[in-house]
């Protein structure tokens, strides 16, 4: 699978100068945010996300990803509600293709 990214909205806290990407790969669920010195990056790997939780307004979604091991919630505002129902699309494909490859090997 290819690494699909998605960035905050400028127009929203937090985001006008560094906007919050969120990756999605075959591995893991990667949050990226920016200051003017330093990056804070938070991973999750697929198989610990626990469950996802989109919060939509008119325009823009806030997105909490938790994991079952006891980490920190990924958590992200100001995309685009198109893009956090692909993010949770994408999660919950990759969640069930893992489970499916292991109960298919012996």
């Amino acid at each position: 699978m290819e690494t699909e990214s998605f960035q905050a909205s400028r127009w929203t806290r937090g985001n006008f100068l560094f906007p919050t990407v969120i990756e999605v790969t075959d591995k893991a669920v990667i949050r990226r945010k920016r200051s003017w010195f330093s990056q804070d990056e938070i991973s999750i790997s697929i198989h610990k996300v626990a469950s996802v939780h989109l919060k939509t307004g008119l325009i823009w979604c806030d997105i909490l990803i938790e994991s079952s091991g006891g980490s920190d919630p990924l958590a992200s505002h100001g995309h685009r509600k198109n893009d956090g129902r692909r993010i949770k699309e994408l999660i919950e494909q990759l969640q069930s293709e893992s489970q499916n490859r292991d109960r298919s090997e012996p």
